[in-house]
């Protein structure tokens, strides 16, 4: 599918619903080792006048000749450049997992270098500032990364039983950490100006609420926290809930930064 953003954007937004004239466009960015697919049944859930994109990471599906990046700065920097071109319409982020701070950190260089401001920004299942931690050392085998996969539930086992399809999935979850194990927000970072809201699921094994509070620092606007029955990846469980929830909150017109 062909749209606005796919031509401002380039590679970096695969667009899951276009809208002719959005009153809101939707950017999602997935988790650690996460891509552009997995929020592919959005669409049915997004309000019609949404118009809806998934961030498309290097190294991985229609990217998988992109080299990896491992650092923060590789991501946000290029993502905010492209993000930039979208000013015929607001713009909101919901980011999981690793993808909570890549928006972040996006919607931190827009204020800042571009002077946008988001319409909101959703962060999903990730520690906020000053919780953040060492989820695998640098040492870990494969067999404990893949086990860390599968206890979280993001993974399903048998993927990895097939050497071709372990090749193919372990080379970017291993950047997406390596990125995580360089990376913490500055708790002396500025606060954006953005409406925030966390989501986590109640049995995630790593987050819970007040992890998840903690990412009330980063907003001079309101701050809202939401929970969902279920563990880290509540989301593809909860799909309905979830965007019902995030779709209320983006019901009231809002202005372009």
């Amino acid at each position: 599918m062909y749209s606005r953003a796919d031509g401002l954007g380039n590679r970096w937004f695969r667009t899951l619903r276009e809208c002719p004239s959005p009153r809101v466009r939707l950017v999602c960015f997935p988790h650690a080792g996460g891509v552009a697919s997995f929020f592919r049944t959005w669409p049915q859930y997004v309000p019609a006048d949404v118009e809806l994109l998934a961030v498309r990471y290097p190294g991985r599906e229609d990217r998988h000749h992109d080299p990896l990046v491992d650092t923060m700065e590789e991501l946000a920097d290029p993502l905010a450049r492209a993000c930039s071109a979208f000013a015929d319409a607001p713009l909101a982020f919901f980011g999981h997992s690793m993808g909570a701070s890549v928006a972040t950190e996006v919607a931190l260089r827009l204020e800042a270098e571009f002077g946008q401001t988001l319409a909101a920004l959703f962060v999903s299942s990730r520690p906020g500032p000053g919780r953040e931690e060492q989820i695998l050392s640098r040492e870990a085998g494969d067999d404990e990364l893949i086990a860390h996969l599968v206890h979280m539930g993001g993974s399903a086992p048998e993927l990895f039983e097939h050497p071709e399809l372990r090749d193919l999935l372990l080379p970017p979850i291993r950047a997406d950490y390596r990125l995580l194990g360089r990376y913490t927000l500055p708790l002396d970072t500025p606060a954006l100006d953005t409406p925030l809201v966390g989501y986590y699921g109640t049995e995630d094994p790593r987050v819970d609420g007040p992890a998840m509070s903690s990412w009330a620092s980063m907003t001079r606007a309101q701050f809202d926290l939401r929970a969902f029955e279920g563990g880290h990846f509540y989301l593809a469980e909860r799909p309905r809930e979830l965007i019902a929830d995030l779709s209320s909150r983006l019901s009231t017109p809002v202005k372009s930064g």
